[in-house]
């Protein structure tokens, strides 16, 4: 059975696997967060942090180095901020500032061809970014969750790629690698965007900088 109409709408089934995986996308974020022994209620502390975040990734989303002809560009470290949430505070408080962000990225630019594909490009593929929160208490945890972090967004955004936007493909694109070209698409400007990040984050005086807003975030 099919989850996409013929007119790149949802059916039926593609609107109950799309709750599905909202559901289970925040019960995972419930159930890990759990786990690492933090249920508590988010302070006004962590609310404010969060917001911070959530402006600095919004106002940085603007920041392009270069932009991509049919979505996508690489910004100025747009999604670690996002990322930092969920270093901080753990994987659900991540995955909810994250599907805040989407949101607000989807009313900063709407691009609407079906429910679905909002959630693929918007709610779920940054949503992804506070899985960053899986490593929130393991050594080098802000680098490794960033890295599942985005590897994620690019993973929902390729996903929607394949259900829509497969007729944008270029005519010059290699044809032995049509299958292959909403991975390449998505991941060239979020591997790029994420290399650059890793090496930034990863020189000492950044890393220690990181780490003293980090120590601040959760006292």
């Amino acid at each position: 059975m099919s989850i996409v109409t013929a007119d790149g709408g949802l059916t039926t089934l593609g609107y109950v696997l799309c709750a599905i995986a909202v559901i289970a996308l925040v019960l995972v974020a419930s159930f890990l967060q759990s786990k690492a022994g933090s249920a508590k209620k988010m302070s006004t502390k962590q609310l404010v942090y969060c917001a911070m975040a959530m402006a600095l990734a919004f106002v940085t989303s603007y920041i392009k180095v270069f932009h991509l002809p049919y979505g996508g560009s690489v910004t100025l470290f747009s999604m670690l901020f996002i990322c930092l949430i969920g270093n901080w505070y753990g994987v659900k408080v991540g995955i909810l500032t994250g599907l805040a962000y989407g949101i607000l990225q989807f009313l900063q630019e709407p691009y609407v061809l079906s429910f679905f594909q909002v959630c693929c490009d918007y709610v779920l593929a940054f949503a992804g970014l506070g899985l960053a929160g899986v490593f929130w208490k393991s050594k080098n945890g802000l680098l490794k969750g960033y890295i599942l972090g985005i590897l994620v967004r690019g993973a929902f955004h390729s996903l929607g790629g394949y259900l829509y936007w497969m007729d944008y493909m270029p005519d010059n694109f290699p044809q032995a690698l049509t299958a292959l070209y909403p991975i390449i698409y998505n991941y060239s400007y979020i591997l790029l965007e994420g290399v650059i990040t890793v090496i930034v984050i990863s020189l000492p005086p950044v890393a220690k900088a990181l780490q003293t807003v980090k120590e601040s975030a959760v006292k």
